[in-house]
Order: C-alpha cells, then sequence, then structure tokens
C-alpha cells in the first residue's frame, strides 16, 4: 500500500512537471533533479542550468553554492529516504559499476519507475569533456553557453602549454587524497586526471599506477620521494596540523617536507575533467614551480 501511494504522487509530480512544458527562467525545463556525479553537478552549474537541482552526492563539492542544497548521501551510499523527500522527477548519475548504489536503493527506485540518466559522453579525456559539455547544453537548453565553456577550456590549456615551455624543471609531485567510502589515505598514480593535469602543469607523478594506491607503509611516499606533495582538502583538514599531516607513512622523510612544500588543494580540482580544468592546469603551475612554506593555497 505504501508503495502505491508512493507511485501515484510520483506519477503525479511527473505530469505537473513535464520537460517539455512549464518552461524554467533558466533551463528551459521544469523539473526536478538530483545529480550523483560531481562531474556533471559542475557543468550544470557552470552551464546556468542549476535552478532545477534539488539535490546531490556528497561527492558533488563545487561550486561553494552548492552547499544549499540537500545531500543523498554518498553516490555509492545512496539514501533512499533522502531522494524521496526532494520528489524527483529525474536521477542523473555517470553509469557503470562503481558509480551509484547500493543495489537495494536502486531496485526500489526501479519500482517506483523514478528516471534516471547517464550521458553518453563519458569525458575521459579533453575532447569527450568538451563532447560532454556539449551534449548537457543541448540537453538543458544552452547549447551557447556549452559552446562557451569549450571555448575558455581550450585557451586556458593553450596558454597552459604555452606556460609549460618556459620551465627548466620538472618537479616530481604526489597527489595524496583521503578515500571517505573506504576511510583511508591514498596516493594517486600517473595514469590518472591528477596525472594528466600536473603532466601540463610542467610536473609529473613518480608513482607510476592506474588510479589510486593505498598508502599503507612508509615505502609507497619515501621511495617516490616527491618535491612537491598535494593534499586534497577533506584529507588535510581532518589531519588539522603539520605535525599530523608529517606522521603519514613516508610523508617526513621527502624532499617536500624537508623543503616545506606541502600544499592544500581542492579535490573537485584534481579528480575529474570540467569546465574549469584549463583553469585548474594554471593553478597547479603556480603552486609546483614555487617554493613556499606548508600552508593552505
Amino acid at each position: 500500500m505504501k508503495y502505491k501511494v508512493l507511485i501515484i504522487g510520483f506519477l503525479a509530480l511527473i505530469l505537473g512537471c513535464n520537460r517539455f512544458g512549464n518552461k524554467d527562467q533558466k533551463t528551459h525545463l521544469k523539473e526536478r533533479i538530483i545529480s550523483a556525479s560531481k562531474q556533471y553537478t559542475e557543468i550544470i552549474y557552470a552551464l546556468g542550468a542549476d535552478s532545477c537541482l534539488v539535490a546531490v552526492d556528497l561527492s558533488s563539492t563545487y561550486p561553494p553554492e552548492i552547499k544549499e542544497l540537500p545531500t543523498i548521501g554518498y553516490h555509492m551510499k545512496l539514501s533512499f529516504e533522502g531522494m524521496m523527500s526532494v520528489k524527483p522527477t529525474l536521477l542523473l548519475h555517470k553509469g557503470g559499476h562503481y558509480s551509484i548504489g547500493p543495489e537495494h536503493v536502486l531496485d526500489q527506485l526501479e519500482k517506483l519507475k523514478v528516471p534516471m540518466k547517464t550521458f553518453n559522453n563519458k569525458a575521459k579525456d579533453i575532447s569527450t569533456t568538451k563532447k560532454l559539455m556539449q551534449e548537457m547544453g543541448r540537453f538543458f537548453g544552452k547549447p551557447k553557453q556549452a559552446d562557451s565553456l569549450c571555448k575558455k577550456l581550450e585557451d586556458d590549456l593553450q596558454k597552459a602549454l604555452n606556460n609549460h615551455q618556459t620551465y627548466a624543471d620538472t618537479p616530481k609531485v604526489v597527489v595524496m587524497h583521503f578515500g571517505r567510502a573506504m576511510n583511508i589515505y591514498l596516493a594517486i598514480g600517473r595514469e590518472s586526471v591528477a596525472g594528466q593535469m600536473i603532466e601540463w602543469a610542467g610536473g609529473e607523478i613518480p608513482i607510476e599506477k592506474k588510479g589510486m594506491e593505498r598508502i599503507t607503509s612508509a615505502e609507497v611516499i619515501a621511495k617516490a620521494n616527491p618535491d612537491v606533495i598535494l593534499l586534497t582538502d577533506f584529507g588535510y583538514d581532518r589531519l588539522g596540523s603539520e605535525e599530523m599531516i608529517l606522521d603519514l607513512p613516508g610523508v617526513a622523510l621527502t624532499n617536500a617536507a624537508k623543503n616545506g612544500r606541502i600544499y592544500r588543494v581542492e579535490a573537485h580540482d584534481l579528480i575529474y575533467y570540467g569546465p574549469r580544468t584549463g583553469e585548474n592546469v594554471l593553478k597547479l603551475q603556480a603552486l609546483i614551480h614555487r617554493k613556499s612554506q606548508i600552508n593552505e593555497n
């Protein structure tokens, strides 16, 4: 009986918020959309289509105004009750085995026939990122805005490339990230979004690995011996002091620690491609090619 009532209410909501009617001032849509993808969320805001968003997952942390929206759990640990409380007409997620869960929540959403959508382009490099932004621009009725985002991305990356040619050094950079789902610190490998961005910025990640590696001993970081360590925001803030950061396995033994070149960076600047990727590469260049004390960037 409970599910019948929810289904009736949900169908009524969809009929009242038809995609092709009741135009919204900003997006030409009148939907109640949940985004369970940090990449999608940032692009939606960049397009100026955020008025249709009613909730996001915990990994969606950019832009700052996103904090005004309710959260519905981590994208792999979504809250069914949290999602239903915002009366969604559509759930956006990236697709793939590790993009959304848990399974019993997905089963509940399917029983209630909650529409779910994944965009075709997976944004695995700059070319497909531009295609994703254009695809989303068409979906939200913002094609011109999408073209502008693509143009800015290209211009920023070209500027970064020009800058790269002026640097004599190639600093070794390790990016450390706190995995909130597993409650552990991880080192990001060379074959990653961060690895590519650091290469564009004129540095290199010395850890030859795809994805991330658990920091279970001092060997991983000490062996890499980076000139610069970038510690993402949640993990940096969780430790709370220079002393605690230096207590992480292997960190105190590195040139980065000895020369005071450990910096706080925002995770959303490094772990996926998006409209600000070129801009973030320029920020990385300014950071890794200078010397400073341990502090926030």
